[in-house]
């Protein structure tokens, strides 16, 4: 059963987005490439939830194709379409939670949410950030280390039952996807699996639902937003069709899907 989570106060309206024409100088932050000459739109924000766009400032891992770092950028920067459009690209991972029961926990975007508010999604979706702790690429631990943050700030897991090395690591897959007509996703997402019971306590200002599914649930799940009945994150509804099935029929036996030096392109 979905549990749904209540939320103090509620979003400011969604509607209407507005660019400003006032431009910003070429960006310092990217080292090379396309993203060294990209000069970043001033969005208005105001209308937006104030804890999301503090958010905002984060700072992501700017990435070429390949998913060499070559910079980094706020995260607003990094899910504007106008930069998207202009090859912008950052490095994020989804977490596919497990139980001892093989169900998978879902969460249903808060509404909140500057992209894809109100959808279904896999258990944790988000960004490894700038920082030395999160950019160590040896075994991707720098992404696990940012999966065990993500999964305590979105879903009140405590960090010490999902440490880094509970954390398994199988693939990469390149996606792009328009959220709304200034919002959107260009990343380059790391896929994490990981098995266990853990407690949760989530955020509302994060998930307005969550549940763990079966996968005759899932599928129901995936009908239904076919029918647009309810809606689905792309990356969600992309790892679904092609990957995740096999793979949840195999979680005692993984390292046989493990692909360390493949980029899928979705």
């Amino acid at each position: 059963m979905w549990r749904a989570l209540l939320r103090a106060g509620s979003a400011a309206p969604r509607s209407g987005p507005g660019v400003r024409g006032e431009r910003r100088g070429p960006s310092a932050r990217a080292a090379s490439g396309t993203c060294a000459t990209i000069r970043m739109p001033e969005v208005n924000t105001d209308h937006l939830d104030e804890q999301q766009v503090q958010l905002l400032a984060e700072m992501c891992i700017l990435i070429d194709e390949n998913d060499n770092k070559i910079g980094a950028e706020t995260k607003k920067n990094c899910h504007l379409n106008e930069n998207i459009d202009k090859g912008l690209l950052h490095r994020a991972f989804s977490v596919f939670l497990f139980n001892t029961e093989n169900k998978l926990l879902l969460q249903q975007r808060s509404n909140a949410k500057i992209t894809f508010p109100d959808c279904f999604t896999n258990t944790c979706c988000s960004h490894p950030l700038s920082h030395p702790q999160e950019l160590e690429e040896n075994d991707a631990i720098g992404v696990r280390r940012a999966a065990q943050r993500r999964l305590k700030a979105e879903l009140g897991i405590p960090m010490e039952q999902v440490p880094p090395e509970d954390i398994t690591y199988l693939t990469r897959i390149h996606y792009k996807a328009k959220s709304d007509g200034i919002w959107g996703e260009h990343e380059i997402d790391y896929i994490l699996f990981v098995q266990k019971d853990v407690t949760l306590n989530p955020d509302p200002n994060e998930i307005q639902s969550y549940c763990y599914v079966t996968q005759k649930e899932l599928k129901q799940l995936l009908d239904k937003a076919a029918r647009n009945e309810v809606k689905i994150t792309p990356w969600f509804k992309l790892i679904a069709e092609t990957f995740l099935f096999k793979w949840w029929d195999n979680l005692n036996n993984l390292n046989k899907f493990v692909e360390h030096e493949k980029i899928h392109r979705m």
